[in-house]
């Protein structure tokens, strides 16, 4: 058991050391200038986006930030397993929406739910994620059809 969670944590470590490295060489900047940046020493860093050396969250996190990415949806992504869709969304905004929504929905939820909140499920995660991508869906298809009737107009 204790090998099949040691080899998990590897190819984490590996994807997230890869995922770093993409952020670095995307963001246009020199590797010297994100170590200034984010304090991190060169060599320590160059081990890093390497894979020979796991960043610290602290420090995955000022590499995001100095790269330009929205730094806790991305190391979110990168450790669930989704480096590549962080990396697809990296310019896109979805990032930052993402980020701004993972920050207000502990509130929202508070706010909506109150004292309910303590009934809520794990199992409706899944679902609730779905229903909430349908009502995005639905939201941009209505502006959709507003800018349409404007342009008619």
């Amino acid at each position: 058991m204790a090998r099949n969670t040691n080899d998990k944590w590897e190819e984490l470590s590996r994807g997230v050391a890869a995922f770093l490295d993409h952020a670095v060489d995307e963001s246009g900047k020199s590797r010297r200038t994100i170590a200034a940046q984010t304090n991190i020493n060169k060599d320590a860093l160059r081990r890093i986006l390497a894979g020979t050396r796991s960043a610290t969250l602290p420090e995955a996190l000022a590499i995001l930030d100095a790269s330009g990415h929205a730094p806790r949806t991305s190391l979110m992504l990168a450790l669930a397993g989704y480096s590549q869709r962080s990396k697809d969304w990296q310019n896109s905004g979805v990032l930052e929406f993402l980020e701004t929504f993972i920050s207000e929905l502990p509130s929202a939820l508070d706010q909506a739910l109150g004292e309910r909140l303590l009934d809520v499920r794990p199992r409706w995660a899944k679902g609730t994620a779905h229903r909430t991508a349908g009502l995005l869906s639905d939201h941009l298809a209505q502006l959709e059809r507003q800018d349409e009737q404007s342009f008619a107009l």
